[in-house]
């Protein structure tokens, strides 16, 4: 996507929506990581509004954070106990933070967003330079299976169609790069709003690679936060990485 920065998906207009989107998978998702940070610390990489961060430190987890985006952190700020995360500013493959933590996550597909094999290998390399002995990486991202289904490698999906308002969800995808090419389009009396978003997914037995390359192994897979069976027709996988 020409003159495309990662930066430009989460501005202002989608760190306020994000701050009060909720997936329905948060508490399931929290009792995971709690269970693997044990005594802590934990760090999240692309920590957002906090959806995951703030009921994880609500239970007693010190956590901290990274995000490329000041919007997105203003609105963690914002809300009760957001102002108690440390949250560094910058790309998260470099994992720019001291120390050592028990349990480092990515969750949402957001490991995807960075573009390219070698920014997904350094990131991994980061994260084992600050998991402890014992640590864990987890990744929670979808299986691209779907990708390979789409006709003319691409969809519009009417994401709400209301009086005022329609958005839609426009999707490119290459299969040879793995690079898919997104925007969320707003129209309404107010004009046109896009949100653009690029992608460069992998595999699970990619990211076992990855893993592998930086003397990490996989040390479990569920096809979810309910640890559910991760099989063939699964959507999504919560991948846990360590020594």
């Amino acid at each position: 996507m020409k003159g495309y920065e990662p930066v430009m998906s989460f501005g202002e207009d989608v760190a306020r929506t994000c701050r009060d989107v909720q997936r329905g998978d948060e508490v399931s998702a929290v009792a995971v990581l709690e269970q693997l940070a044990g005594s802590g610390p934990a760090l999240e990489l692309a920590i957002g509004t906090g959806r995951i961060a703030l009921p994880l430190a609500a239970r007693g987890i010190h956590v901290d954070g990274i995000d490329i985006s000041t919007a997105m952190v203003e609105q963690l700020r914002a809300q009760p106990g957001g102002d108690q995360l440390s949250v560094t500013i910058g790309d998260f493959a470099d994992v720019p933070v001291t120390g050592a933590y028990r349990l480092i996550f990515v969750v949402w597909n957001t490991f995807f967003n960075l573009q390219s094999q070698e920014d997904q290998v350094r990131c991994f390399e980061n994260v084992a330079a600050h998991l402890t002995h014992d640590g864990s990486f987890v990744v929670e991202a979808f299986v691209p299976t779907f990708l390979y289904q789409l006709r003319n490698h691409q969809y519009v999906y009417a994401e709400a169609i209301e009086v005022d308002e329609v958005r839609l969800d426009l999707l490119r995808h290459d299969a040879a790069t793995q690079m898919l090419e997104e925007s969320h389009v707003t129209l309404s009396p107010a004009g046109i709003r896009l949100n653009p978003v690029v992608q460069r997914y992998a595999w699970p037995c990619e990211l076992d690679l990855m893993a592998r390359i930086v003397g990490l192994r996989l040390k479990g897979r569920w096809g979810g936060w309910e640890r559910e069976r991760f099989h063939s027709s699964s959507r999504a996988h919560v991948s846990v990485y360590g020594r």
